[in-house]
């Protein structure tokens, strides 16, 4: 047995191996074309591009591994049972479930370090990659003047340039606007050619320019609006060197911890503690909110009837105090005292509604905080589960479509990742907007998808021809034939319910 075991798991960790890879590149050109936009043109070194591409992909590990299970465990039993491995074992005496034993053994080990790996790796990887994206967004774009349009990408200049000579970088016709002074087009210059070139340390921008012009206005000070006269200066040169600030052209790298209190951030440990945190901190002000309406916005006033109290001497044993009527005390009002009471009591009214509406989303918006930090935390356990749930899916279903390669397999493991998505997915927004419990949103892709896992496996344990085509199309027949007699049985009697009224 220990050689079927050897011979199984070869047979399982090398499309392990493969399809991990391949769906982990598959999430790193996800990434990719999300936030294209953020890194093209930022002049990035490729350490930055290898560090922030690194980071990502262990924080994509957790989600890879599932897929790759169910890929793999398609392929494995797909190969052997196109190949009659799986009957040969079977011939044999081995059950099915003797046959997944090693691979079940593996899958729960692959489990608990995607479990460990989420919880100790992951969110330093996250923090580390979030930090650096976070960098990279604040960096400005790089130098890239194109010709026949304005480039505003220097703070404070507005720059444009007629053509440009790739081979000697020579720039013609050149027309740059000064707004450092803030007032406007005040300040241009206007250059016949020029060249343009940045300091080694690249914190400026040297630009060189020939036979030009510079045009200012002169502010005037202490005139009226009606009396200025708009007197400006005009300065020419046959060589002018410009220098201009490339500040926040530079990557600065931020703090590890400047999101460390982010939910996707923290393991385990700390989100129990945020968690009940929260719990706690939403608790009190609940209190506190309904103890506010309650003595200010509810009970305003309190009404009593000074004739009630009675000294000790004069009271009976069978006093009882009187009952406040409300109805009676507004009908005893003129209409005019009416008008104001219910006047102010629309107002009160108003003010305590708006009170209620401003508090509840209030603390919707704590809940939804509670909620994020207990998403995050089941969400290690159920990617991690994931494997297990997913290696019960795809080893029955390689064993019963017999089919080996990249190609069904690949077809049928997308079909059911969307459906474990769709299902995660959806049970996490509901979870979300606290429709549904945390646990119950989170664990619901387990709960719908384990079943059917172990049902397959107990089909392909006896042989099942689920996938059999043929199978369904003799149902088919059946139910076609079936609709056929009774279509011809009514027209049969309808015939003779007409010959014989005639």
């Amino acid at each position: 047995m220990k050689q079927v075991d050897r011979f199984v798991l070869k047979s399982f960790i090398g499309p392990l191996i493969l399809t991990f890879f391949i769906v982990l590149i598959i999430l790193i050109l996800q990434f990719l074309w999300m936030y294209i936009d953020e890194l093209a043109g930022k002049g990035l070194d490729y350490k930055i591009l290898t560090e922030l591409l690194f980071q990502f992909s262990l924080s994509f590990v957790p989600t890879a591994l599932p897929l790759a299970i169910l890929l793999a465990s398609l392929m494995t039993f797909g190969n052997m049972g196109e190949f009659s491995e799986l009957s040969a074992l079977k011939s044999s005496g081995i059950s099915l479930q003797r046959i997944m034993r090693p691979l079940i053994i593996l899958s729960s080990v692959i489990a608990l370090i995607s479990f460990l790996f989420s919880n100790n790796v992951v969110p330093y990887s996250t923090r580390k990659s979030r930090t650096l994206l976070y960098d990279i967004r604040n960096k400005r774009p790089d130098i890239n003047i194109q010709a026949g349009s304005f480039y505003n990408g220097i703070e404070g200049f507005s720059i444009k340039i007629t053509t440009k000579d790739a081979l000697n970088n020579r720039l013609n016709k050149l027309i740059i606007y000064d707004h450092r002074g803030g007032h406007g087009n005040t300040n241009v210059t206007l250059a016949d050619s020029g060249y343009m070139r940045i300091t080694p340390d690249e914190t400026a921008l040297i630009m060189t320019l020939y036979n030009g012009q510079t045009f200012t206005e002169i502010e005037e000070k202490n005139v009226g609006q009606s009396e200025k006269k708009y007197p400006s200066r005009k300065d020419s040169f046959k060589e002018q060197i410009l220098v201009l600030s490339l500040s926040g052209f530079d990557l600065e790298r931020s703090k590890d911890d400047l999101f460390k209190s982010n939910s996707a951030m923290l393991n385990i440990s700390q989100l129990k503690y945020y968690i009940d945190s929260l719990n706690t901190r939403f608790n009190t002000q609940l209190t506190f909110q309904f103890r506010e309406f309650n003595t200010t916005k509810l009970y305003t006033e309190r009404n009593y009837n000074p004739n009630s109290s009675i000294s000790s001497e004069n009271a009976s044993t069978d006093y009882k105090p009187a009952v406040f009527d409300p109805k009676s005390l507004f009908d005893s009002l003129n209409v005019e005292e009416k008008r104001i009471v219910l006047s102010r009591a629309i107002d009160d009214l108003k003010n305590g509604t708006s009170f209620l509406t401003e508090k509840n989303e209030y603390l919707n918006i704590e809940l939804k905080f509670i909620k994020k930090y207990e998403i995050d935390l089941n969400k290690k356990l159920t990617l991690s589960f994931a494997c297990i749930i997913f290696f019960f899916i795809g080893a029955p279903l390689g064993a019963i479509i017999r089919k080996g390669g990249l190609g069904t397999p690949a077809v049928i493991s997308i079909l059911f990742f969307v459906i474990w998505y769709v299902l995660s997915l959806s049970g996490e927004k509901l979870a979300e907007a606290n429709h549904l419990g945390t646990i119950t949103g989170m664990w619901a892709s387990s709960y719908i998808l384990l079943p059917i896992g172990l049902f397959l496996t107990y089909k392909a344990s006896n042989d099942s021809v689920i996938m059999n085509i043929d199978t369904y199309l003799v149902f088919l027949k059946k139910i076609k034939d079936y609709v056929y007699r009774i279509i011809m049985n009514g027209t049969r009697r309808n015939q003779d319910l007409k010959n014989k009224n005639q």
